[in-house]
């Protein structure tokens, strides 16, 4: 199987369901490539720097037939389109009954850990998954950034693709042909027996490396993607800690109101799991603070691999005390 980059892999996505289908269009500021080249400027449109208004745009194109993807570039920007997406996009389709489809889809980058300071290190997707009627996808390989983006393409209903930075240039494995991921189910990416890591985009990868660096200390860890917030796979997060009875959440987020607390609350609020908990579910999450520019601080405020193993290291030595 051919390996490509997280990048390459989102731009095959755009490019092969432009392809599929004459109804998609892009429209953003700036873009990856040349899609002009082959798509034309009917298609691919640039547009002024104004993302309430491109929001808008892509909103009222779904409405009126087509399937705009909206790249917002970086997370930071949508926040000057709140209105559109808090009042219209995620609202919309109910207001219309169910009668109309709003097939947009809305991309972004997120995260820090390049050096890009406080405006643009940001991971605020649980603000969008408060919003009821938005989908949202997280991915952290290549080939589910390719799977899940042609699911988004493909869904009539509006969808917010989150794009971690620090996964640009990863690459791995990418199934030729129409790969598609499913939204809303989530992967055990590696199968353990003492500790489940949740983790989320970049620190699926940090979870992974951990686990293979904790197995040589006889510690076997699980490591599942959600891949999907909203909605979200609770139900394979559940089976995965009633197996290992011990959890981790990795969250490149602050914990306060974050997805890791929401994972959390899926888990100890279901009897079942709650039963079979060994130890307290632990969150590991950026220091609450703006990301620092400094590459110290910034690295001093974001989740590292040590980190995660001081926390995989409390689970177990919580799990042995008596009640």
């Amino acid at each position: 199987m051919r390996e490509i980059s997280f990048q390459k892999a989102l731009d095959e996505a755009v490019a092969e369901e432009m392809r599929r289908d004459p109804r998609i269009i892009v429209m953003a500021t700036d873009f990856t490539g040349d899609p002009v080249k082959e798509f034309g400027p009917a298609r691919v449109r640039f547009t002024p720097i104004s993302e309430a208004v491109l929001t808008g745009m892509g909103l009222g194109a779904a409405g009126c037939g087509f399937r705009p993807i909206v790249n917002w570039r970086m997370v930071t920007f949508s926040f000057v389109a709140m209105d559109q997406i808090v009042n219209q996009a995620s609202k919309i389709r109910y207001m219309f009954g169910g009668q109309a489809d709003f097939p947009v889809t809305y991309r972004c980058t997120t995260g820090g850990g390049i050096g890009l300071a406080a405006q643009h290190s940001q991971s605020p997707y649980s603000m969008w998954m408060h919003l009821a009627g938005l989908k949202i996808i997280l991915p952290s390989t290549p080939a589910d950034a390719k799977g899940l983006l042609k699911s988004a393409i493909r869904d009539n209903n509006p969808v917010v693709s989150f794009e971690c930075s620090r996964l640009a240039t990863v690459t791995g494995p990418v199934p030729d042909g129409d790969h598609l991921v499913p939204i809303g189910v989530a992967e055990v990416k590696r199968a353990g027996t003492d500790v489940t890591i949740v983790g989320l985009a970049y620190y699926v990868q940090e979870a992974l490396a951990v686990a293979e660096e904790l197995v040589r200390e006889g510690i076997s860890i699980e490591v599942v993607d959600p891949r999907t917030l909203v909605p979200m796979d609770a139900d394979t997060v559940r089976a995965s800690v009633r197996k290992t009875g011990r959890v981790v959440i990795v969250d490149e987020a602050p914990a306060t109101c974050s997805a890791a607390s929401e994972i959390s609350a899926l888990l100890v609020e279901d009897p079942d799991t709650f039963r079979v908990l060994k130890a307290p579910v632990r969150r590991v999450c950026a220091v609450p603070v703006p990301v620092p520019y400094s590459p110290p601080l910034e690295r001093a405020a974001l989740p590292n691999r040590d980190d995660i193993k001081t926390a995989v290291y409390a689970v177990l030595k919580d799990s042995l005390r008596p009640v």
